[in-house]
């Protein structure tokens, strides 16, 4: 800042020289990939970025009345902080350490509260889409962050802003926007029937402390692994979506971080905010996610409708720079499509030196997957160039993989570990058929049911019932959520002491995010197996491999016995087929109180 020591410049140019040093870093910044091979050069360049924006802020804090005096106005000012906001999201959603999501509502939060862009608005076309591009980024900050009443006083906002503007410039100039509010009204509709019963964020107050989790034995597992990365991609028509952000994606990306201090967060005095970011009534996020006993949450990659060249580009980048104790999560949602030869299948890509490991019949070339499916992340119209083959996964089996596949053709992807390159994939296959339920809730309305199950078992549990959240008891459902915890608990103790559970499901079992899912899953499997409608019918049954053992099968004492107890507490037990003679514990039909971890 030598300028600044100079009295002989005026503060003014002072003042546009830093704007214009920053406007053209921003600009570099906003055109670099989130995903790309060197992350510690894209750090070196964001940090570069903020301390030239960070210099600017404080310059126009200390230089205010002269700044105003030449001309200065209020938007510009706002400008600033919402540029800065912007910098916070885009390092939030590259590295998902969520400090940097609080600073961005804290800025946020600062240009709601000062009205930035609120004078002239209604004069200025450019500066009316300013104040709407705000509200809509805040908006998607408020989501991520589970402020609801935030959520809905931002929408009540852009509706209203959006009809002022529409009746003071050409109407034709705000149909995008009204997209953008048809957009996040279908999405708090089919997202808010159970929220805030409890985070999808792994709660330590509701969920294991990760230093509580029992520890798999080293006979069984020869390494533990961590959740290091995440890539969480949708592709469905007509899909629910906020800007970039699917519904389905949404719930996995929470469901893969850390709920801070393990509860909602709580308001606390007014405060600055980083970098003397104004905000009355501000909102203590960070001390209430620095929390040192937990690790960082995982980094996602969230992809909205990519190429399959980007995507894959995204995996290469994440398995390059994967830790030695990673793995990386891989969750695709999408449409099956498309049958493909045996020119083309994984059984046949896979010649004799590939094999990793012929003893146990892997890599035979029976041609058994001919007929494997893939996924459609694309326009029918445009054929195979859309689509993501099992065989395009095969060359990254050479690091610890857990695959999520939401898919009706998501069977196909099983032919991976006939041919992998050094490590056996875990994948969590959802069914090929999906069940409607009886509210008439689709994909398209609703989002992916084995999704939800994954995410939020027992919302997923009373929507497969015909039980909307408006009509919930609360007391019931606590009850429930308190039954399935405690039972997952158990689970998870029994899996780690198995000598029998396959390596790949063992060496992941310590992870917390991992294990949740995984047992998640058996729950899942368990309700649409014993389900009435859906008995015995294994289209609507999701699979899982490597296979998992017989003492967490839909059909053994356990599962049966945790399913009949979950219908007792919803007086739906006439829903489901159970074994003859199965009764409920008379130990356990009151007892849900407690939660073990060991």
């Amino acid at each position: 800042m030598q300028a600044q020591q100079n009295p002989n410049i005026p503060v003014s140019e002072i003042y546009w020289s830093l704007l214009h040093k920053a406007d053209k870093k921003f600009s570099k910044i906003r055109e670099l990939p989130y995903y790309h091979r060197n992350r510690h050069e894209y750090d070196a360049y964001f940090y570069k970025v903020f301390k030239v924006y960070t210099q600017l802020w404080k310059f126009q804090q200390e230089n205010r009345q002269k700044l105003v005096e030449s001309g200065l106005r209020r938007s510009e000012i706002g400008e600033i902080a919402s540029r800065i906001a912007q910098l916070y999201l885009g390092q939030y959603m590259r590295t998902s350490e969520a400090s940097y999501l609080s600073e961005a509502y804290i800025f946020y939060e600062a240009i709601l509260s000062r009205e930035y862009f609120k004078e002239g608005m209604f004069q200025d076309l450019s500066l009316a889409n300013k104040q709407l591009r705000f509200v809509s980024r805040f908006l998607m900050v408020c989501l991520l962050l589970n402020r609801r009443e935030m959520v809905q006083q931002l929408l009540n906002q852009l509706r209203v802003l959006v009809d002022e503007c529409k009746r003071t410039f050409q109407e034709t100039d705000f149909k995008e926007w009204k997209l953008v509010i048809q957009e996040i009204v279908r999405f708090l509709k089919a997202d808010t029937a159970f929220m805030n019963i409890r985070p999808l964020r792994y709660s330590i107050v509701l969920d294991c402390h990760p230093d509580s989790l029992p520890h798999v034995s080293t006979a069984v597992a020869k390494r533990s692994l961590r959740l290091r990365d995440a890539i969480l991609s949708s592709y469905h028509h007509n899909e629910v979506k906020f800007s970039e952000l699917t519904l389905d994606t949404f719930r996995m990306l929470q469901c893969l971080e850390w709920e801070p201090s393990g509860s909602f967060y709580q308001s606390s005095g007014a405060k600055n905010g980083q970098n003397g970011a104004p905000a009355s009534s501000r909102i203590n996020y960070s001390q209430d996610i620095a929390d040192p006993t937990l690790p960082p949450n995982p980094r996602k990659a969230v992809l909205y409708r990519p190429s399959v060249t980007h995507f894959l580009a995204v995996l290469a980048t994440v398995c390059e720079e994967l830790p030695p104790d990673g793995v990386v999560l891989i969750y695709l949602s999408a449409s099956g499509a498309g049958m493909y030869s045996d020119a083309t299948s994984p059984s046949t890509l896979a010649y004799s030196s590939d094999r990793i490991n012929p003893s146990r019949g892997q890599g035979k070339g029976d041609g058994s997957s001919s007929q494997a499916g893939c996924l459609q992340f694309g326009s029918h119209r445009n054929g195979g160039v859309n689509n993501i083959y099992p065989s395009d996964l095969v060359p990254f089996t050479r690091r610890p993989l857990v695959l999520v596949i939401d898919c009706d053709s998501s069977e196909a992807f099983e032919a991976i570990n006939g041919v992998q390159k050094g490590e056996t994939a875990a994948m969590l296959l959802s069914s090929s058929s999906s069940y409607h339920t009886t509210l008439g809730s689709s994909r398209q309305s609703s989002g992916s049911l084995f999704t939800i199950f994954l995410t939020a078992p027992v919302q997923a549990f009373c929507l497969l019932l015909g039980i909307s959240g408006s009509d919930i008891d609360m007391e019931t459902f606590d009850k429930a959520e308190k039954l399935l915890s405690s039972s997952l608990s158990e689970w998870g103790s029994t899996l780690v002491t198995l000598d029998t559970i396959d390596p790949v499901w063992a060496q992941i079992l310590s992870d917390p995010f991992l294990r949740r899912l995984l047992l998640r899953f058996i729950f899942c499997r368990a309700v649409l197996s014993l389900f009435a409608p859906t008995f015995d019918k294994k289209e609507f049954i999701p699979k899982c491999t490597p296979s998992l053992p017989v003492s967490v099968s839909p059909m053994s004492t356990a599962c049966q016995t945790v399913i009949l107890q979950t219908a007792n507490i919803f007086g739906a037990t006439n829903k489901f087929i159970f074994s003859e003679g199965l009764e409920l514990p008379e130990n356990r039909q009151g007892d849900t109180e407690s939660m073990s971890c060991s």
